[in-house]
C-alpha cells in the first residue's frame, strides 16, 4: 500500500468539504423549499435542523475516519464487524447518486455552451422555457433512447473534468477546491448585486425573509427542512469518511465542523437572495418550484430572457448563472467519486487511483442511460428512491451503530481531541446521535412512505409502475445487499490469501 494521501492545510480540507456541502441542491432547492414555506419560516427551522442535527452528525463522520484513517467501508467496519453493511450501503448509494449526478453536472454544461441563444430571445418566455428541451430532446417519458451527440459530448467534459479533479486524491483536489469554492460565490456575488437593483427585489427579499408563522403547522416545512440540511451536508454518502481520513492528528474536528455547516448555510441564502430579486425583478416569484431541475433548466431560463432590454446582457448573465452551477457541481460531482474511491481503495488494498479510474469509466458508462431522450424520467425515478430510501435509511443506521452500539464518549474525545475556543458539548452530541437524529430521519422515512403508498398507491411521479420497481426498489435493494454480496466475494478472495486489516479503535 503506498502511503495515505493527506491534506496539504486545515484550509485545504474545509474547502474540499465546503466544496461538497455546497452543490446544486443550494443553487436551486434551498430557494424553491423557502419560497414553497413562507421565506423566514423555513430559514428558522433549517438553522435548527442544522443545529440539532447536520452539525453533530458531520462531526460524527469525520472524527470516525480521522480515527481510523480509512473510508465509509471500514471506518463501519471498526464500529463492529456487523455493521461493515452500512458503510457499503453508503458507497454503494453514492455510486448510483454520481451516476445521474454527473448528468446534471452536463445538462449545466449543455447550458452554459449554449447560453448565447438567449441573445435573441428578449421577452420571449416561451423559447427561453424550450430551450433545454430542444437540446436535449426530452420525451418527459421512460420512452425514448437516442442520444443527441452534443448532450453525450457534454457528458463527457463532465466525467473528464471530473476524474481530472481526483486523479491525485487528496493532493489533486486540494489544488481544485481553491478555486471551484470561491468562484461560485463571487458569481453568486455579482448576481446577487444586480437582483438587488432591480425594481422587483424588494417584494423577493421581504418573500425571502419574512417569516410566515402559519406555515409553522404544516408538517411539510419541518419535513422539508430535515431534509434538506441532510442531503446538503454530504453525509452519510461515504464522502465525510473519505476527507476526514486525509486528516492530520492536529485538526480541530469541532471548530471545522461549525465552519463547513455554516458556509454551506450561508451559500444557500446567498443562492436564495440571487434566486428571490431574480425573478421578483422580472415578475416572475410564483414562478419559484422547489423542483431544481425545473427551476434551472425551465424556470430561470425564462427570468434570464427578461432581465433587461439588451439580449446581450441576458446572455451574458445566463452564462455567469450556468458557469455558476457548474462551479457547484464539480466540486459535488468528483467529491462522491472520491468517496467511492476511497472506500474501495481502504477494502480491497487496491491503488486509489486504479479504483478511481475504474469508478469513473464504470459510472461514466452507466450514466449514458440519463442522457438518452428518455434520461431524464430514469433520473427522477433513481433520484427519488436514493433519497427517500436509501439515504435516509443509511442515516438512520449510522446512527444506531455508532449511537447505541459503540462509546459515544470516545467519538466525541476525537471530535473534541484538538479543540480550542469551542468544545462540543456531550449533551448536545449524544442527544443529537443517539436520540434525535435517528428519530428524526426515521419521521422522515416514515413520512415518505406514507406520502408514497397512501397517498400516491405506491406509485411516483406517473410512471409505470415496472419502471419504478427496476430503477427505484430494485436499485434500493442491491444497494442494502451491496455489504453482504462483497461478503460472499471477500470470503473467496480471503481463500486466495487475502487477507482484512486489523480495525482497532486504539485509547
Amino acid at each position: 500500500m503506498e502511503k495515505r494521501g493527506m491534506w496539504s492545510s486545515r484550509l485545504t480540507f474545509i474547502l474540499a468539504a465546503i466544496g461538497s456541502a455546497v452543490g446544486l441542491g443550494n443553487a436551486w432547492r434551498f430557494p424553491g423549499l423557502a419560497a414553497k414555506h413562507g421565506g423566514g419560516t423555513f430559514l428558522v427551522v433549517y438553522l435548527l435542523a442544522m443545529l440539532v442535527m447536520g452539525i453533530p452528525l458531520l462531526m460524527m463522520e469525520i472524527s470516525v475516519a480521522r480515527k481510523f484513517r480509512r473510508g465509509a467501508i471500514e471506518s463501519m467496519r471498526g464500529i463492529g464487524k456487523k455493521w461493515e453493511f452500512v458503510g457499503w450501503a453508503a458507497t454503494s448509494n453514492a455510486f448510483v447518486i454520481v451516476s445521474y449526478y454527473s448528468v446534471v453536472f452536463a445538462w449545466v454544461i449543455l447550458m452554459f455552451v449554449n447560453s448565447w441563444q438567449f441573445a435573441n430571445m428578449t421577452g420571449d418566455n416561451e423559447s427561453a422555457s424550450n430551450l433545454f428541451s430542444n437540446l436535449t430532446q426530452i420525451t418527459g417519458t421512460v420512452e425514448g433512447y437516442e442520444i443527441p451527440g452534443i448532450v453525450l459530448l457534454c457528458l463527457m467534459i463532465a466525467w473528464g473534468l471530473i476524474f481530472y479533479c481526483i486523479r491525485n486524491g487528496a493532493k489533486s483536489v486540494g489544488k481544485v477546491v481553491k478555486f471551484t469554492v470561491f468562484a461560485p460565490v463571487v458569481l453568486l456575488l455579482i448576481m446577487a448585486v444586480k437582483g438587488c437593483t432591480m425594481p422587483g427585489a424588494m417584494d423577493g427579499l421581504k418573500m425571502f425573509f419574512i417569516p410566515d408563522l402559519k406555515a409553522l403547522s404544516d408538517p411539510t416545512l419541518w419535513v422539508d427542512a430535515i431534509g434538506q440540511v441532510f442531503y446538503s451536508l454530504s453525509i452519510m454518502m461515504a464522502i465525510m469518511f473519505a476527507y476526514g481520513s486525509y486528516l492530520g492528528d492536529d485538526a480541530d474536528i469541532a471548530a471545522d465542523a461549525m465552519i463547513i455547516a455554516f458556509s454551506d448555510m450561508a451559500v444557500s441564502i446567498l443562492s436564495g437572495v440571487v434566486m428571490f430579486t431574480t425573478m421578483g425583478g422580472t415578475g416572475m416569484l410564483d414562478n419559484i418550484t422547489a423542483s431544481g431541475i425545473g427551476t434551472a433548466f425551465f424556470v430561470y431560463p425564462m427570468a434570464i430572457v427578461n432581465l433587461t432590454g439588451s439580449g446581450v446582457f441576458n446572455a451574458i448573465f445566463g452564462a455567469i448563472f450556468y458557469l455558476m452551477l457548474i462551479t457547484l457541481a464539480v466540486d459535488s460531482a468528483f467529491s462522491i467519486v472520491e468517496g467511492i474511491s476511497a472506500s474501495i481503495s481502504d477494502k480491497f488494498h487496491i491503488k486509489p487511483k486504479t479504483v478511481t479510474i475504474v469508478v469513473c469509466a464504470i459510472s461514466g458508462v452507466i450514466s449514458m442511460i440519463f442522457v438518452t431522450r428518455a434520461g431524464l424520467a430514469w433520473l427522477d425515478i433513481v433520484d427519488n428512491w436514493a433519497n427517500i430510501v436509501n439515504l435516509i435509511l443509511v442515516g438512520v443506521l449510522e446512527c444506531i451503530a455508532i449511537g447505541w452500539t459503540f462509546s459515544l464518549r470516545k467519538v466525541l474525545n476525537e471530535v473534541n481531541r484538538n479543540a480550542k475556543r469551542f468544545k462540543m458539548p456531550f449533551v448536545w452530541f449524544a442527544t443529537s446521535v443517539k436520540y434525535v437524529s435517528p428519530v428524526l430521519l426515521s419521521g422522515l422515512f416514515i413520512w415518505n412512505m406514507v406520502n408514497l403508498f397512501a397517498y400516491n398507491d405506491g406509485s411516483y411521479g406517473g410512471y409505470p409502475i415496472w419502471a419504478q420497481v427496476v430503477a427505484g426498489w430494485a436499485i434500493s435493494v442491491l444497494v442494502f445487499a451491496s455489504g453482504f454480496i462483497a461478503k460472499v466475494v471477500i470470503a473467496k478472495k480471503k481463500k486466495a490469501g487475502f487477507v482484512e486489516d486489523e480495525i482497532v479503535w486504539e485509547d
